[in-house]
Protein backbone atom coordinates (compact mmCIF):
# COMPACT_ATOMS: atom_id res chain seq x y z
CA UNK A 1 0.00 0.00 0.00
CA UNK A 2 1.02 3.66 -0.41
CA UNK A 3 2.04 5.08 2.97
CA UNK A 4 2.80 8.67 1.95
CA UNK A 5 3.34 10.68 -1.22
CA UNK A 6 4.61 14.26 -0.96
CA UNK A 7 5.95 16.94 -3.27
CA UNK A 8 8.96 18.96 -2.04
CA UNK A 9 10.16 22.21 -3.57
CA UNK A 10 12.43 24.94 -2.23
CA UNK A 11 13.02 22.88 0.92
CA UNK A 12 9.36 22.67 1.88
CA UNK A 13 6.50 20.22 1.58
CA UNK A 14 3.98 21.72 -0.76
CA UNK A 15 0.78 20.15 0.66
CA UNK A 16 -0.68 18.23 3.57
CA UNK A 17 -1.44 14.53 3.35
CA UNK A 18 -0.74 12.11 0.51
CA UNK A 19 -1.59 12.72 -3.14
CA UNK A 20 -2.72 10.34 -5.89
CA UNK A 21 -0.12 8.73 -8.16
CA UNK A 22 -1.19 10.59 -11.29
CA UNK A 23 -1.00 13.94 -9.50
CA UNK A 24 2.41 13.04 -8.07
CA UNK A 25 3.73 12.20 -11.55
CA UNK A 26 2.41 15.54 -12.80
CA UNK A 27 4.11 17.43 -9.92
CA UNK A 28 7.47 15.99 -11.00
CA UNK A 29 7.33 18.32 -14.03
CA UNK A 30 6.77 21.40 -11.86
CA UNK A 31 10.18 21.42 -10.19
CA UNK A 32 11.42 19.92 -6.97
CA UNK A 33 10.90 16.22 -6.38
CA UNK A 34 8.25 13.76 -5.22
CA UNK A 35 8.84 11.21 -2.45
CA UNK A 36 6.51 8.21 -2.74
CA UNK A 37 6.62 5.70 0.11
CA UNK A 38 5.14 2.19 -0.26
CA UNK A 39 4.98 -0.76 2.16
CA UNK A 40 4.81 -4.30 0.74
CA UNK A 41 2.85 -3.22 -2.35
CA UNK A 42 0.89 -5.63 -4.49
CA UNK A 43 2.12 -6.35 -8.04
CA UNK A 44 -0.78 -4.25 -9.40
CA UNK A 45 0.34 -1.23 -7.37
CA UNK A 46 3.93 -1.57 -8.59
CA UNK A 47 2.66 -1.84 -12.15
CA UNK A 48 0.77 1.46 -11.73
CA UNK A 49 3.84 3.14 -10.26
CA UNK A 50 5.95 1.89 -13.15
CA UNK A 51 3.49 3.34 -15.69
CA UNK A 52 3.24 6.71 -13.94
CA UNK A 53 6.97 7.25 -13.36
CA UNK A 54 8.44 5.28 -16.27
CA UNK A 55 10.50 2.83 -14.22
CA UNK A 56 12.55 0.07 -15.83
CA UNK A 57 10.90 -3.35 -15.68
CA UNK A 58 14.05 -4.98 -14.27
CA UNK A 59 14.17 -2.39 -11.49
CA UNK A 60 10.56 -3.10 -10.55
CA UNK A 61 11.26 -6.84 -10.59
CA UNK A 62 14.22 -6.28 -8.23
CA UNK A 63 12.00 -4.32 -5.87
CA UNK A 64 9.58 -7.25 -5.58
CA UNK A 65 12.33 -9.77 -4.70
CA UNK A 66 13.97 -10.12 -1.30
CA UNK A 67 17.76 -9.76 -1.46
CA UNK A 68 20.40 -11.00 0.92
CA UNK A 69 22.89 -8.21 0.24
CA UNK A 70 22.59 -4.46 -0.40
CA UNK A 71 23.44 -3.25 -3.88
CA UNK A 72 23.13 -0.29 -6.25
CA UNK A 73 22.12 -0.42 -9.95
CA UNK A 74 22.24 2.43 -12.48
CA UNK A 75 19.80 2.37 -15.43
CA UNK A 76 20.02 4.14 -18.78
CA UNK A 77 17.16 6.55 -18.06
CA UNK A 78 19.12 7.99 -15.12
CA UNK A 79 17.18 6.16 -12.42
CA UNK A 80 19.24 4.46 -9.75
CA UNK A 81 18.03 1.53 -7.68
CA UNK A 82 19.55 1.15 -4.20
CA UNK A 83 18.75 -1.97 -2.14
CA UNK A 84 19.21 -1.64 1.64
CA UNK A 85 18.88 -4.24 4.39
CA UNK A 86 17.36 -3.18 7.71
CA UNK A 87 17.68 -4.88 11.09
CA UNK A 88 15.91 -4.78 14.45
CA UNK A 89 16.46 -6.83 17.62
CA UNK A 90 13.44 -8.57 19.12
CA UNK A 91 13.84 -8.72 22.91
CA UNK A 92 11.16 -11.35 23.46
CA UNK A 93 12.52 -13.90 20.98
CA UNK A 94 16.15 -12.71 21.36
CA UNK A 95 16.55 -12.74 17.58
CA UNK A 96 17.35 -10.23 14.85
CA UNK A 97 14.51 -9.32 12.48
CA UNK A 98 15.53 -8.08 9.04
CA UNK A 99 13.76 -6.10 6.37
CA UNK A 100 14.50 -4.46 3.05
CA UNK A 101 14.14 -1.04 1.47
CA UNK A 102 14.31 -0.52 -2.29
CA UNK A 103 14.97 3.10 -3.26
CA UNK A 104 14.29 4.34 -6.81
CA UNK A 105 16.31 7.56 -7.02
CA UNK A 106 15.96 10.05 -9.87
CA UNK A 107 16.32 13.79 -10.20
CA UNK A 108 12.62 14.55 -9.76
CA UNK A 109 11.32 11.61 -7.73
CA UNK A 110 12.20 9.14 -5.00
CA UNK A 111 10.20 5.93 -4.58
CA UNK A 112 10.78 3.72 -1.55
CA UNK A 113 9.43 0.17 -1.40
CA UNK A 114 9.65 -1.35 2.09
CA UNK A 115 9.43 -5.03 3.02
CA UNK A 116 9.49 -6.48 6.51
CA UNK A 117 8.59 -5.03 9.89
CA UNK A 118 12.08 -3.61 10.46
CA UNK A 119 11.88 -1.03 7.65
CA UNK A 120 9.89 1.92 9.03
CA UNK A 121 10.80 5.30 7.45
CA UNK A 122 8.42 7.78 9.08
CA UNK A 123 11.20 9.06 11.32
CA UNK A 124 13.51 9.70 8.37
CA UNK A 125 10.84 11.68 6.52
CA UNK A 126 9.95 13.77 9.58
CA UNK A 127 13.60 14.49 10.33
CA UNK A 128 14.30 15.58 6.77
CA UNK A 129 11.26 17.85 6.66
CA UNK A 130 12.75 19.70 9.64
CA UNK A 131 15.94 20.35 7.63
CA UNK A 132 14.90 22.64 4.71
CA UNK A 133 18.54 23.41 3.90
CA UNK A 134 19.07 19.72 3.09
CA UNK A 135 15.78 19.36 1.22
CA UNK A 136 16.91 22.12 -1.13
CA UNK A 137 19.78 19.86 -2.24
CA UNK A 138 17.29 17.70 -4.14
CA UNK A 139 16.24 14.07 -4.11
CA UNK A 140 19.66 12.86 -2.85
CA UNK A 141 18.77 14.30 0.55
CA UNK A 142 16.10 11.62 0.97
CA UNK A 143 18.70 8.92 0.34
CA UNK A 144 20.90 10.43 3.06
CA UNK A 145 17.96 10.48 5.51
CA UNK A 146 17.15 6.84 4.75
CA UNK A 147 20.76 5.69 5.01
CA UNK A 148 21.28 7.61 8.23
CA UNK A 149 18.25 6.01 9.88
CA UNK A 150 19.15 2.51 8.65
CA UNK A 151 22.75 2.75 9.90
CA UNK A 152 21.65 4.25 13.23
CA UNK A 153 19.26 1.32 13.71
CA UNK A 154 22.24 -1.07 13.45
CA UNK A 155 23.78 0.18 16.73
CA UNK A 156 21.11 -1.32 19.09
CA UNK A 157 21.35 -4.63 17.24
CA UNK A 158 25.13 -4.70 17.74
CA UNK A 159 24.71 -3.91 21.46
CA UNK A 160 22.11 -6.66 22.01
CA UNK A 161 24.16 -9.24 20.13
CA UNK A 162 27.18 -8.25 22.21
CA UNK A 163 25.15 -8.80 25.38
CA UNK A 164 24.04 -12.28 24.24
CA UNK A 165 27.59 -13.21 23.26
CA UNK A 166 28.94 -12.08 26.64
CA UNK A 167 26.42 -14.33 28.42
CA UNK A 168 27.41 -17.35 26.32
CA UNK A 169 31.10 -16.50 26.72
CA UNK A 170 30.81 -16.28 30.52
CA UNK A 171 29.08 -19.67 30.62
CA UNK A 172 31.64 -21.41 28.44
CA UNK A 173 34.80 -19.99 30.01
CA UNK A 174 33.51 -20.72 33.51
CA UNK A 175 33.84 -24.41 32.67
CA UNK A 176 30.14 -25.10 32.14
CA UNK A 177 28.65 -26.42 28.91
CA UNK A 178 26.58 -23.89 26.96
CA UNK A 179 23.78 -24.92 24.55
CA UNK A 180 25.52 -25.50 21.23
CA UNK A 181 22.30 -24.74 19.36
CA UNK A 182 22.22 -21.24 20.89
CA UNK A 183 25.81 -20.57 19.79
CA UNK A 184 25.01 -21.69 16.24
CA UNK A 185 21.91 -19.48 16.25
CA UNK A 186 23.91 -16.44 17.35
CA UNK A 187 26.57 -17.12 14.75
CA UNK A 188 23.92 -17.40 12.02
CA UNK A 189 22.35 -14.11 13.12
CA UNK A 190 25.74 -12.41 13.21
CA UNK A 191 26.51 -13.74 9.70
CA UNK A 192 23.18 -12.53 8.31
CA UNK A 193 23.72 -9.16 9.96
CA UNK A 194 27.23 -8.97 8.46
CA UNK A 195 25.77 -9.61 5.00
CA UNK A 196 23.47 -6.63 5.53
CA UNK A 197 26.23 -4.31 6.79
CA UNK A 198 29.38 -5.09 4.83
CA UNK A 199 28.08 -4.70 1.22
CA UNK A 200 26.51 -1.36 2.19
CA UNK A 201 30.04 0.05 2.47
CA UNK A 202 30.44 -0.24 -1.31
CA UNK A 203 27.12 1.56 -1.85
CA UNK A 204 28.17 4.46 0.37
CA UNK A 205 31.67 4.59 -1.11
CA UNK A 206 30.12 4.93 -4.55
CA UNK A 207 27.90 7.73 -3.26
CA UNK A 208 31.00 9.64 -2.08
CA UNK A 209 32.50 9.70 -5.57
CA UNK A 210 32.49 13.05 -7.42
CA UNK A 211 29.23 13.80 -9.18
CA UNK A 212 27.19 11.20 -7.27
CA UNK A 213 25.91 13.57 -4.57
CA UNK A 214 25.62 17.36 -4.15
CA UNK A 215 28.59 19.00 -2.47
CA UNK A 216 26.51 20.13 0.53
CA UNK A 217 25.46 16.53 1.21
CA UNK A 218 28.88 14.88 0.99
CA UNK A 219 29.85 15.60 4.63
CA UNK A 220 26.60 13.95 5.74
CA UNK A 221 27.19 10.88 3.55
CA UNK A 222 30.76 10.72 4.88
CA UNK A 223 29.46 10.77 8.45
CA UNK A 224 27.11 7.86 7.71
CA UNK A 225 30.02 6.02 6.08
CA UNK A 226 32.16 6.45 9.22
CA UNK A 227 29.38 5.09 11.44
CA UNK A 228 28.94 2.13 9.11
CA UNK A 229 32.66 1.37 9.27
CA UNK A 230 32.47 1.07 13.06
CA UNK A 231 29.43 -1.20 12.87
CA UNK A 232 31.13 -3.37 10.26
CA UNK A 233 34.22 -3.81 12.45
CA UNK A 234 32.14 -4.72 15.49
CA UNK A 235 30.05 -7.27 13.59
CA UNK A 236 33.18 -8.88 12.09
CA UNK A 237 34.70 -9.10 15.59
CA UNK A 238 31.52 -10.71 16.90
CA UNK A 239 31.65 -13.38 14.19
CA UNK A 240 35.26 -14.22 15.08
CA UNK A 241 34.44 -14.28 18.80
CA UNK A 242 31.52 -16.64 18.26
CA UNK A 243 33.79 -18.99 16.33
CA UNK A 244 36.20 -19.01 19.28
CA UNK A 245 33.37 -19.55 21.77
CA UNK A 246 32.07 -22.46 19.69
CA UNK A 247 35.49 -24.13 19.67
CA UNK A 248 35.85 -23.58 23.43
CA UNK A 249 32.40 -25.03 24.05
CA UNK A 250 33.29 -28.13 22.03
CA UNK A 251 36.46 -28.47 24.14
CA UNK A 252 34.41 -28.21 27.36
CA UNK A 253 32.03 -30.88 26.06
CA UNK A 254 35.02 -33.13 25.32
CA UNK A 255 36.38 -32.63 28.84
CA UNK A 256 33.00 -33.48 30.37
CA UNK A 257 32.76 -36.57 28.19
CA UNK A 258 36.24 -37.65 29.29
CA UNK A 259 35.21 -37.24 32.93
CA UNK A 260 32.18 -39.43 32.34
CA UNK A 261 34.36 -42.06 30.65
CA UNK A 262 36.81 -42.00 33.56
CA UNK A 263 34.00 -42.46 36.09
CA UNK A 264 32.64 -45.36 34.06
CA UNK A 265 36.11 -46.92 33.86
CA UNK A 266 36.56 -46.60 37.64
CA UNK A 267 33.17 -48.21 38.24
CA UNK A 268 34.00 -51.07 35.89
CA UNK A 269 37.34 -51.55 37.64
CA UNK A 270 35.63 -51.80 41.03
CA UNK A 271 33.10 -54.28 39.67
CA UNK A 272 35.90 -56.34 38.14
CA UNK A 273 37.78 -56.46 41.44
CA UNK A 274 34.60 -57.44 43.25
CA UNK A 275 33.90 -60.19 40.73
CA UNK A 276 37.50 -61.45 41.03
CA UNK A 277 37.12 -61.67 44.83
CA UNK A 278 33.90 -63.64 44.66
CA UNK A 279 35.01 -65.92 41.83
CA UNK A 280 37.04 -68.36 44.02
CA UNK A 281 34.27 -68.37 46.63
CA UNK A 282 31.74 -69.19 43.94
CA UNK A 283 34.00 -71.99 42.79
CA UNK A 284 34.28 -73.49 46.31
CA UNK A 285 30.54 -73.19 46.92
CA UNK A 286 29.80 -74.78 43.59
CA UNK A 287 32.35 -77.49 44.16
CA UNK A 288 31.11 -78.48 47.58
CA UNK A 289 27.51 -78.10 46.49
CA UNK A 290 27.90 -81.06 44.19
CA UNK A 291 26.71 -84.30 45.72
CA UNK A 292 29.84 -86.41 44.98
CA UNK A 293 30.22 -89.71 46.82
CA UNK A 294 33.94 -89.08 47.53
CA UNK A 295 33.19 -85.83 49.36
CA UNK A 296 30.44 -87.40 51.38
CA UNK A 297 32.64 -90.31 52.51
CA UNK A 298 35.85 -88.34 53.27
CA UNK A 299 34.41 -85.30 55.07
CA UNK A 300 33.58 -86.97 58.35
CA UNK A 301 34.49 -84.12 60.70
CA UNK A 302 34.61 -80.35 60.90
CA UNK A 303 38.44 -80.39 60.69
CA UNK A 304 38.34 -82.30 57.41
CA UNK A 305 35.72 -79.89 56.01
CA UNK A 306 37.83 -76.89 57.10
CA UNK A 307 41.04 -78.31 55.58
CA UNK A 308 39.48 -79.15 52.23
CA UNK A 309 37.53 -75.85 51.99
CA UNK A 310 40.50 -73.66 52.95
CA UNK A 311 42.79 -75.45 50.53
CA UNK A 312 40.13 -75.28 47.83
CA UNK A 313 39.79 -71.50 48.44
CA UNK A 314 43.50 -70.71 48.65
CA UNK A 315 44.49 -72.64 45.55
CA UNK A 316 42.31 -70.63 43.07
CA UNK A 317 43.39 -67.37 44.76
CA UNK A 318 47.04 -68.33 44.38
CA UNK A 319 46.57 -69.27 40.75
CA UNK A 320 44.73 -65.97 40.09
CA UNK A 321 47.50 -63.99 41.78
CA UNK A 322 50.22 -65.72 39.73
CA UNK A 323 48.28 -65.15 36.50
CA UNK A 324 47.76 -61.43 37.23
CA UNK A 325 51.48 -60.98 38.09
CA UNK A 326 52.59 -62.61 34.84
CA UNK A 327 50.05 -60.61 32.81
CA UNK A 328 51.15 -57.29 34.37
CA UNK A 329 54.78 -58.12 33.72
CA UNK A 330 53.97 -58.95 30.10
CA UNK A 331 52.07 -55.67 29.53
CA UNK A 332 54.72 -53.43 31.17
CA UNK A 333 57.08 -52.06 28.50
CA UNK A 334 60.68 -52.93 29.14
CA UNK A 335 63.16 -50.05 29.42
CA UNK A 336 66.45 -50.79 27.71
CA UNK A 337 69.47 -50.54 29.96
CA UNK A 338 72.00 -47.89 29.07
CA UNK A 339 75.57 -48.97 29.53
CA UNK A 340 77.87 -46.53 31.30
CA UNK A 341 80.88 -47.96 29.63
CA UNK A 342 82.46 -45.86 26.99
CA UNK A 343 82.04 -47.20 23.50
CA UNK A 344 85.06 -48.82 21.96
CA UNK A 345 86.94 -46.48 19.76
CA UNK A 346 87.18 -47.56 16.20
CA UNK A 347 90.70 -47.32 14.94
CA UNK A 348 91.07 -46.02 11.45
CA UNK A 349 92.48 -48.44 8.95
CA UNK A 350 96.21 -48.14 8.50
CA UNK A 351 97.08 -47.11 4.96
CA UNK A 352 99.04 -49.65 3.06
Amino acid sequence: MIVDCAHYRDGRRQHEGAMPLEQAAERCRQGGFVWLGMFEPAPEELARVRECFGLHELAVEDARAFHLRPKAEQYEDGTELIILRTARYDDEREEVDTGEISVFLAEHFVITVRQGIASELHGARSRLERRPELLRAGSSSTLWAILDQVVDSYAPVVAELEHDIEQIEATVFSGAVAPTERIYSLRREATDFYRAVHPLLAVLTRRLQPGKAPAELRPYFRDVHDHLLLVNEEVAAQRDLLATVLEANIAVISVEQNKINLRQSATMEQLTILASVFLPMSFVVGFFGQNFDWLVRHISSFAAFLAISVCGLLLPCLLLYVWLRRRRHRLTPSVPEVSNAAPHAVRPARPR
